[in-house]
């Protein structure tokens, strides 16, 4: 068994049941997009909440043991994604990456902004013209020290 094992057990579960990762999180005590990331691999669980977690997906208890093991983060599957939907943050990266980089340094100086303190917060924006996505991403600005 390894930890994309119960990531796979996790999202069969979440289909066969008609689950909405919101809910998931509301038990889990933690944002949807954490929480999210979380049972798709990418952040590690402590035991309470693996347990909420055994509960809501059917898990074992070894199962529940491997959400608390430190998973290798940003592990997809290519170099350059090739689902549609995340080629585009790639996308928005190799185009506006300059820009964001740009303008961090300028307001802030030399350094970066960290995906370990980090808040995300995904929202449905309507509009008349077709519903909008709403991601507003925060995290701690790092300055890079002189030594």
């Amino acid at each position: 068994m390894t930890r994309l094992d119960v990531t796979e057990k996790i999202i069969a579960t979440k289909v066969s049941k008609g689950l909405r990762w919101a809910d998931v999180a509301k038990k889990v005590g933690q944002s949807k997009e954490w929480t999210t990331a979380l049972c798709l691999g990418q952040m590690t669980a402590t035991a309470a909440q693996a347990k909420v977690l055994g509960r809501i997906f059917g898990l074992t208890a070894e199962e529940q043991k491997w959400l608390t093991v430190v998973p290798d983060k940003g592990s997809l599957p290519t170099a350059v994604p090739t689902d549609p939907l995340i080629y585009r943050f790639y996308e928005l990266v190799s185009v506006y990456g300059s820009t964001f980089k740009a303008l961090i340094h300028e307001e802030f100086g030399d350094g970066i902004m960290s995906a370990i303190d980090f808040k995300m917060d995904l929202q449905r924006e309507p509009d008349p013209h077709g519903d909008r996505v709403n991601i507003v991403m925060s995290g701690k600005f790092l300055p890079y020290k002189a030594f």
